[in-house]
């Protein structure tokens, strides 16, 4: 790593990693130390710079975006989305994370496909980077959206609506917690997680490029899934 990749990675011998507490799959917890897949990979990147690391959280993936015009952080583990990409490079993905919907049990929804129609209301969570692809994508269904993944599944086990979108292993859960749904097979998208960095910082940025496809033929990657037991998380290609 170049002086110059370690003083846009961790500027004064410090690497700031934004984390997005609510992916569950890649920050296992927070205290009383960040453990998961995406804190032990900003540790990695701390120890190729000679730095240390300073975990900065956020409770959803779009407020860490925000973020990033304040200059808040140095890296930031999170989905990789158009909508964020006017201020953020992103490295390419380094896992993805299947999403589906879950349904009443007796709906007539059926298939994927199904859940775009004028009729159906789906409770998703806001600015999630799978609600964020169902903004774009969608033509009929209404969105609503929710405060938080156990927001969304507490508005739509309140009744009312028709689905509920989420990362399916979350919703593997949801359905077992909420009597009477079941989960539609197959997925809507698969939410890319990648590292990102300000748009300025391009030298760090074809860093991350570079380390993204490393760890994913490595094996490190593989081992850190196995670690943390992050069932879930499927490696990119």
């Amino acid at each position: 790593m170049t002086d110059a990749i370690k003083a846009e990675l961790a500027p004064n011998g410090r690497l700031r990693a934004a984390l997005n507490y609510s992916n569950f799959l890649l920050v296992s917890s927070r205290a009383p130390e960040h453990t998961g897949v995406a804190p032990d990979l900003a540790r990695e990147l701390a120890r190729r710079a000679g730095a240390t690391v300073e975990f900065v959280g956020y409770e959803n993936a779009g407020l860490a975006a925000d973020a990033a015009e304040a200059r808040a952080w140095d890296v930031a583990f999170i989905g990789a989305e158009p909508a964020r990409a006017n201020v953020i490079t992103f490295s390419p993905a380094y896992v993805e994370i299947e999403a589906t919907y879950l349904v009443p049990e007796h709906s007539t929804i059926g298939t994927i496909a199904d859940v775009d129609h004028e009729s159906v209301r789906i409770v998703s969570t806001a600015r999630a980077a799978y609600t964020l692809y169902l903004q774009r994508t969608l033509r009929r269904a209404q969105i609503v959206e929710a405060d938080g993944i156990a927001g969304a599944a507490a508005l739509f086990a309140q009744g009312g609506y028709d689905a509920l979108a989420g990362l399916t292993p979350r919703l593997r859960d949801d359905v077992r917690a909420i009597p009477g749904t079941r989960l539609l097979p197959g997925r809507f998208t698969a939410v890319q997680q990648s590292i990102g960095v300000r748009k300025e910082r391009a030298a760090a940025a074809a860093y991350l490029a570079a380390f993204t496809r490393e760890i994913r033929t490595s094996g490190l990657l593989a081992r850190l899934i196995a670690t943390h037991k992050a069932d879930g998380l499927t490696i990119a290609r």
